[in-house]
């Protein structure tokens, strides 16, 4: 018999449960946690999904300090926040173990684990504010950071087993006095002082620790890169390598993982586990099972289709995921599909990729926007910032680690010379990418008013106003392509497609007929997602082939009757070559030809419509 994984079974103290998943609801309200990536507050008042596990295979996995990358808002900060609930000795007395009743951490192995609960001193630090424009502002926010977790622990000042040496220390830094060697050798020293006083080793946990150096990177004038490494590497790696055996184990969260740069470089014992490895996997982000069972849980079960389309498709180690935040706010809004994630902070990464594309790389982001489009690449997840620049294969891996991208071939996460299949995992991140190649090319054309007049004199067979338009467009902006060969303008051409009202995504080089079409039109149906919600009456459906001349010519009367000719011989191709001989796509209602063949600066272009 077939298990029913949205079966939703009340079990009793705010849990329910179905064959592959456990949600959380204490309040029994189904109060969604949007913004709340506070364990204590989140279990404590609304819907969560059960992700307590980690905590065994963290104790598990024998691991001294354990690195979690994983893209932002895929709930790296709550399983931290949850681990310190879970581990931490309270400061202020008060168990957390209510917390975790029912749970499957306390339930499993007979409640063996259990015991580990309020067992260890935890130090808890996030470095997600500490960012500024310059390094002084940086040190400023991570001083403020580390003195507040200093405060936390004020009870040390009254423990019998600090020298007065130590608590003088723990003064110094706890006021902000104290000088920038100390506040370097602040975490090691915070950890011995509660090893001494609790008697046990202690855990560490820090959100977010690559927020320093990814400001630095992207901070004006050079940045302060090499400030912000420095200094994390002084300040992690005493506590980390333990040679005063104080620490338990540490856990660290972050997007990237900045192992070249040298802040992790004296460590050996360091895990470092990514979107590629097999261990942990589906503790980050919802399982296809959990999301099933919250769709139960809150009502939605008729959503699933249409949340997979737009929120499902990575694939962490061996686990296809959603996106965690995006599917609560699908929820929390009535299963209205919306770009959830991509309105939150951090898609600069895909903004600068499109806008400073080169004709090859804009070649492969085209080709990722085809269905089933991919681009194949090596993952190099220890990437180092400045490479970014300096190798142009260095951008994949970004937009991997930043959930820009995702593939299935996760085997060997360590070879970093592997290709791998790398695609868009979802309509939302399909949209963000439409988007900004959308805005690159508004201010390619010069305007959203020559843009459109393109588009629609393309749509209309209007060869004039296409004429004009385009040559205006070649004449006057177009700074950032260099048009000296065919395969510029047919990126420039493909770009001023995008977003075409009531069309989806034009399609490249796809074999059709005798050969292959240069650029095609279809339109949209009325299910198509990214389609413009604007759709023109007559839609054709609209084929395009490119001819480039590359020589000077003596003459304007010489270039424009040679382009003419080329425009002439580009339709014909377009007929000979039978591109759009097929039965009409749905919502076309005729065929529309075009030749436009491109030198110098200038253009000719011929249309038929049959």
């Amino acid at each position: 018999m077939a298990v029913d994984y949205s079966a939703v079974t009340n079990c009793g103290n705010g849990i329910w449960r179905t064959a592959g998943a456990c949600i959380i609801d204490r309040t029994g309200r189904k109060r969604l946690p949007i913004g709340d990536d506070g364990f204590e507050r989140a279990i404590s008042g609304s819907v969560v999904i059960d992700k307590t596990m980690l905590i065994a295979d963290v104790l598990d996995s024998g691991y001294t300090a354990t690195l979690f990358c994983r893209p932002r808002r895929f709930g790296k900060t709550l399983n931290l926040t949850m681990m310190q609930s879970f581990f931490e000795i309270p400061p202020d007395g008060r168990s957390r173990a209510p917390l975790f009743e029912g749970t499957d951490i306390w339930q499993a192995a007979e409640g063996t684990y259990q015991q580990y609960q309020g067992a260890y001193p935890v130090i808890a630090l996030s470095l997600r504010t500490a960012k500024g424009l310059t390094w002084q502002q940086t040190y400023d926010a991570l001083k403020q950071t580390i003195i507040m977790e200093y405060e936390r622990h004020r009870y040390l000042m009254e423990s019998n087993m600090l020298s007065v040496n130590e608590k003088a220390f723990f003064n110094a830094i706890a006021s902000g006095q104290a000088d920038s060697g100390a506040f370097a050798a602040s975490l090691e020293r915070l950890a011995g002082m509660l090893r001494a006083h609790h008697r046990s080793p202690v855990v560490v946990l820090i959100d977010e620790y690559d927020a320093p150096v990814m400001a630095s990177y992207s901070a004006p004038n050079g940045g302060y890169y090499t400030e912000a490494v420095t200094f994390l590497k002084t300040w992690l790696t005493g506590t980390l390598k333990d040679s005063g055996k104080a620490l338990a184990f540490a856990c660290l969260t972050g997007v990237q993982r900045i192992s070249k740069e040298s802040i992790f470089s004296d460590l050996n014992n360091l895990a470092v586990n990514t979107a590629l490895s097999n261990e942990f996997d589906e503790r980050y982000g919802f399982t296809e099972y959990e999301v099933q069972a919250l769709a139960a849980y809150l009502g939605y079960p008729d959503c699933m289709t249409q949340a997979r389309q737009w929120y499902d498709g990575y694939r962490f180690g061996s686990i296809d995921v959603y996106n965690p935040w995006s599917i609560l706010n699908y929820f929390k809004q009535g299963c209205a599909p919306d770009v959830y994630w991509g309105n939150t902070s951090g898609n600069s990464v895909i903004g600068e990729l499109v806008h400073g594309a080169d004709t090859a790389t804009l070649s492969k982001i085209y080709e990722l926007m085809e269905p089933n489009g991919m681009v194949v690449a090596p993952l190099d997840l220890g990437i180092v910032f400045p490479d970014i620049g300096a190798h142009s294969e260095a951008i994949w891996s970004m937009l991997y680690l930043a959930g820009y991208l995702t593939t299935e071939d996760t085997a060997a996460p360590g070879m970093t010379t592997l290709a791998r299949r790398l695609h868009i995992p979802n309509l939302e991140i399909a949209s963000l990418y439409h988007a900004e190649i959308i805005d690159r090319f508004v201010s390619e054309a010069g305007g959203t008013n020559r843009l459109e007049s393109f588009q629609t004199a393309l749509r209309n067979g209007d060869e004039y106003t296409l004429c004009q338009t385009l040559t205006a467009i070649l004449r006057d902006s177009t700074s950032s392509f260099d048009l000296t060969n065919e395969n510029a303008c047919h990126m420039l051409l493909i770009g001023l497609c995008f977003g075409m009202p009531g069309y989806t995504d034009p399609t490249s080089n796809r074999e059709a007929g005798y050969g292959r079409y240069d650029i095609r039109l279809t339109p949209a149906n009325s299910n198509s997602p990214l389609r413009s919600f604007v759709v023109p009456e007559h839609r054709p459906m609209i084929t395009i082939e490119l001819k480039f001349l590359p020589q000077k010519y003596s003459t304007d009367d010489a270039l424009v009757h040679a382009l003419q000719d080329k425009a002439y011989e580009a339709l014909q191709q377009i007929i000979k070559q039978a591109y759009d001989a097929e039965p009409l796509p749905q919502g076309a209602h005729k065929r529309l030809r075009w030749g436009i063949a491109i030198g110098s600066r200038h253009c000719a272009v011929t249309c038929q419509c049959v």
